[in-house]
């Protein structure tokens, strides 16, 4: 598979995973996370489809599309690790929806981060809360929820915390 057809499909999979999971929020109260902005892509898709519900984004440093960057009281900026103590002691356990894109392009250390974050990401869920993530979280097994029809297992991956 060229690297063009593997981007097609990671994309893809972004947003059958997210229109799925956003349906299954769309009455639940809560915020929404955005884990890794990028050039705003998920981001836009997550605000046009919830539209006036609070969209907080982490990114190590704002690149993205100008139409695509959330205010700033909506933006954790920095380092995973030092930027979700801050979320957590301003948010709390407040969101319903979370994506986490945070691969490096490096499986081992994609996995490394997902692992650190995950205690850290969890003390922001709300009960009933879903996370898609592009990286398998091994300490979140036993939340991982069935993947909507299309999607293959190992390119995407949703945890309900119920």
């Amino acid at each position: 598979m060229s690297r063009l057809e593997s981007a097609i499909r990671r994309l893809q999979a972004q947003k059958i995973a997210l229109d799925w999971a956003i349906s299954e929020i769309q009455n639940e109260v809560g915020l929404v996370l955005e884990f890794g902005l990028g050039n705003g892509r998920t981001f836009d898709h997550m605000r046009a489809l919830l539209p006036g519900r609070d969209i907080y984004v982490f990114e190590r440093k704002i690149a993205a599309h100008p139409d695509c960057i959330p205010e700033k009281a909506f933006q954790f900026v920095g380092d995973f690790l030092e930027m979700l103590p801050v979320a957590v002691s301003k948010l709390g356990p407040s969101a319903i929806l979370v994506h986490l894109d945070i691969g490096t392009g490096e499986k081992t250390q994609s996995l490394q981060l997902a692992g650190k974050i995950a205690p850290l990401v969890e003390k922001l869920l709300r009960p009933n809360a879903i996370v898609v993530s592009d990286q398998e979280v091994a300490n979140w097994a036993k939340k991982a929820a069935p993947l909507p029809d299309n999607l293959e297992f190992g390119r995407i991956y949703i945890y309900h915390f119920k």
